[in-house]
């Protein structure tokens, strides 16, 4: 049996690789994780946009208009009217177990109180705890009551003999919408290319840290380097090297079954986009060393990491635009791979741009591979004196 090389890139290569293959722990950092939450949410979001939302009406009325109101808000296609209420108090209760997503109250005497020019209100309530189905809800209330007013109106002029064109009443100022990138308005297209690539990066920063803290832990940092003939380039390269493996055929494997498989919108270069998966896999452990070499120790830089990782969801500015943020915060997105990976993607797969206008992205990319040099002699020296910090 032909003995392994004790010293060298490949014999450091082939440890790392025994030592993910032997612990469970890396299986699941590597594999278990990321694709349960790729499939996930990719299972969840397959039908696109989220249809059928649980809601209530609150009639208090029960006359033939607010009748008609609530056919007309049944037939809309976000609501499914599944609750009919007899009072606020309990489609409150409703809303609060969680049942409905919202409802809407039409009050007492309101056919009556509208005939005779009092004014009535319509008020609808929706629970925000639950965004999406909240703010879907919110725009097919407010749309309901929008042509309710107006119909009523149009009725009411037509009933005093005025000649009404309705469709110049309900809309004065035509509009003409077209939906760039995403047509469909398919929540999938965006949400899945933001937040899978998210979940890689927090997982690549916490399996990069936990792999160069566990040498520190265990005392083995010192034959790593040893092995290396005392070069720390030589031994994070070839110790980092499977991880990196490993992550981008992962990426890969996202990007097929997202553009090939689910057929998402491609407007612009597979190899551009392909390349920039491959530069964020690089990038993402290019920080995640970076963590380490500032926090040389397995506790603090996986917290560090963490941190940093689920702030991202919120920070890469995937739904709240930067430049309506505070500065302060604001400004924390532009240190996270994934926000570049953000921008490629729209650039090259949804508007189809020359990768010209994209370039400064790349090399982003470029910048968070290079800072793990600027912090070797501190994790040199961290190795060569292991001292594990519980």
């Amino acid at each position: 049996m032909k003995e392994l090389p004790q010293k060298g890139f490949k014999a450091i290569f082939v440890r790392s690789l025994l030592q993910i293959v032997r612990r469970p722990l890396y299986w699941v950092g590597f594999f278990l994780l990321p694709l349960f939450f790729f499939l996930f949410l990719a299972n969840l979001m397959e039908e696109g946009l989220p249809e059928q939302v649980p809601a209530a009406i609150v009639d208090r009325d029960g006359s033939a208009m607010s009748r008609q109101i609530t056919q007309s808000l049944a037939s809309m296609q976000m609501v499914e009217l599944t609750e009919s209420c007899g009072s606020y108090t309990e489609a409150r209760h409703d809303m609060q177990e969680g049942s409905i997503f919202g409802f809407f109250l039409i009050p007492e005497n309101f056919q009556s109180d509208l005939l005779a020019g009092r004014k009535p209100v319509i008020t609808f309530y929706t629970n925000m705890t639950y965004y999406v189905p909240a703010s879907l809800l919110f725009k097919t209330f407010k749309a309901t009551a929008t042509y309710a007013k107006a119909g009523i109106a149009v009725s009411v002029l037509d009933a005093a003999g005025a000649e009404v064109n309705p469709s110049a009443l309900l809309m004065p100022v035509n509009i003409s919408a077209r939906p760039l990138g995403n047509p469909w308005l398919d929540y999938a297209i965006y949400l899945c290319n933001s937040f899978i690539p998210c979940a890689l990066q927090l997982m690549i920063f916490l399996v990069t840290c936990f792999s160069l803290g566990q040498e520190i832990k265990y005392g083995s940092s010192r034959r790593l380097l040893d092995m290396a003939d005392g070069s720390i380039v030589k031994a994070l390269a070839a110790k980092l090297l499977p991880q990196t493996i490993i992550w981008i055929v992962l990426v890969v494997f996202m990007e097929s079954w997202l553009f090939r498989w689910n057929a998402y919108p491609m407007h612009g270069s597979w190899w551009w986009l392909t390349l920039s998966e491959i530069m964020f896999v690089l990038a993402s452990q290019g920080l995640g060393v970076f963590f380490f070499g500032v926090l040389p120790n397995l506790r603090l830089s996986l917290s560090v990491s963490a941190l940093l990782g689920i702030l991202s969801f919120s920070l890469a500015a995937f739904s709240f635009p930067v430049e309506s943020m505070y500065p302060s915060l604001g400004i924390f997105s532009w240190i996270l791979p994934i926000r570049y990976n953000f921008l490629i993607y729209i650039d090259q797969a949804l508007n189809g741009i020359p990768v010209y206008y994209s370039r400064i992205w790349y090399v982003a990319y470029i910048i968070f591979m290079l800072l793990p040099l600027t912090m070797l002699w501190n994790i040199k020296r961290a190795m060569r004196r292991p001292v594990y910090i519980p």
